[in-house]
């Protein structure tokens, strides 16, 4: 429970919630992250795609369920520390935190590599603090913000679907299926690519802010889910028609080099801004998840108390939006965090295996039990299937969330 005055204002109904999803999840993951799957998985790049979408919909149903039920801000923080234990959904609030961040970070440098390479980090730095400044303003203007950068977003991604299939460049002979770097290799590009999937989180994580929390919620998750998953396959097959699985999986930009090989070269900077344009929307709706769940870690104590203050007027937890609005400009302003995305994946996919094993809890009926099931499961294969340095980092760092809660623990009780 909150604290009287203390809770957020319910302002977002389901075309708002489905932005807000969609704007963390057609983000900048679709220009950078289908280069890495390509060199791990080869021509089962989409076998890849399709495993990591059966995971994100397990995900996406276990935690819809959820928030309809449990209708606060913290997503499975809450959950977690509701259906497991208080440690369960520290440990959930802790992954999506750390991680999170990291790619707050990694979205920020992303846009400064895209709008100019040579000041990457201080766009970056600026990009941070206007959005944390529109998300000071309110919910409202963020999801007015985000549903302009979808629509960007989209309009250029359909521009390179329809430029690549329409090209003479394209070879339908290239989309075969196969299995030729082995069942590790589908497996660590399906990991790999949830890291674009992930964004209905974000959606769970603002329940507080959803108007008819029981209806909205489990509504936004999958339709926000399927409209990612329809542009994700479309684009794939689109730049395998064009650059096939080895050309793909050596290209640093695939999306301009996919247009610029079909024979459409002016087409490029025009994908670049869409690049960029996407990673503003990734890092504001990033921004966005990442404050209510240290708003909601913070009202138990598991973070400095005074980030669970609500300002008065926009009825946003400003000074958890400011605080994660700060580290994340110091991350971009310093370190190159390219390889953040397998880290922050590691850490998604833990907190998703806690949603899946709280959604067990609710009902008896091995029906039901299925999908959490299939989700807990594909969460585990593909955190580990991840390369080796991701496996390893994420797991020291959950080690340190879980040795931090202890020490509380035993201090609390002394």
């Amino acid at each position: 429970m909150t604290e009287s005055g203390s809770e957020l204002r319910r302002t977002l109904g389901i075309g708002d919630a489905v932005v807000i999803g969609l704007g963390s999840m057609v983000g900048a993951g679709i220009f950078a992250a289908l280069g890495p799957a390509a060199r791990a998985a080869g021509s089962g790049l989409l076998l890849g795609l399709a495993v990591a979408a059966v995971v994100a919909y397990c995900n996406a149903m276990s935690s819809a369920r959820l928030a309809a039920l449990y209708p606060a801000s913290g997503g499975t923080y809450v959950y977690g520390r509701e259906r497991l234990s208080a440690f369960w959904g520290y440990l959930a609030g802790w992954s999506f935190v750390v991680g999170k961040t990291a790619s707050c970070a990694a979205m920020a440098l992303t846009v400064g590599a895209y709008v100019w390479p040579g000041q990457a980090h201080a766009v970056a730095v600026g990009a941070v603090v206007v959005l944390t400044a529109v998300n000071h303003g309110g919910t409202q203007k963020s999801a007015w913000l985000t549903r302009v950068i979808v629509s960007v977003v989209l309009a250029v991604l359909a521009s390179v679907v329809v430029v690549c299939l329409g090209s003479d460049a394209s070879d339908a002979g290239r989309l075969d299926v196969g299995v030729s770097s082995g069942a590790g290799g589908v497996l660590q590009a399906a990991g790999l690519l949830f890291f674009a999937f992930a964004g209905y989180a974000r959606i769970a994580t603002l329940g507080e802010e959803v108007r008819d929390p029981a209806r909205t919620i489990p509504r936004a998750i999958p339709t926000a889910l399927g409209i990612a998953l329809v542009v994700y396959a479309a684009v794939a097959v689109a730049v395998l028609s064009v650059l096939g699985p080895d050309g793909l999986g050596r290209a640093s930009a695939p999306l301009a080099d996919a247009v610029r090989a079909a024979g459409v070269p002016g087409l490029v900077p025009v994908v670049r801004v869409g690049a960029a344009v996407a990673a503003l929307g990734s890092l504001l709706a990033l921004i966005l998840g990442v404050s209510r769940t240290t708003l909601a870690m913070a009202r138990d104590r598991h973070l400095p108390g005074a980030l669970a203050a609500v300002h008065p007027r926009f009825q946003v937890p400003h000074r958890a939006e400011l605080a994660v609005g700060a580290v994340v400009a110091a991350l971009a302003a310093t370190v190159d965090v390219r390889g953040a995305i397998g880290f922050s994946s590691f850490g998604v996919l833990a907190y998703y295996a806690v949603a899946n094993a709280s959604a067990w809890t609710l009902s008896p009926a091995p029906a039901a039990r299925v999908v959490p099931v299939v989700g807990l499961v594909g969460c585990v294969t593909l955190a580990v299937a991840l390369p080796v340095v991701s496996v390893v980092v994420g797991a020291a760092v959950l080690g340190v969330g879980a040795a931090a809660h202890g020490v509380r623990a035993w201090v609390a009780s002394r």
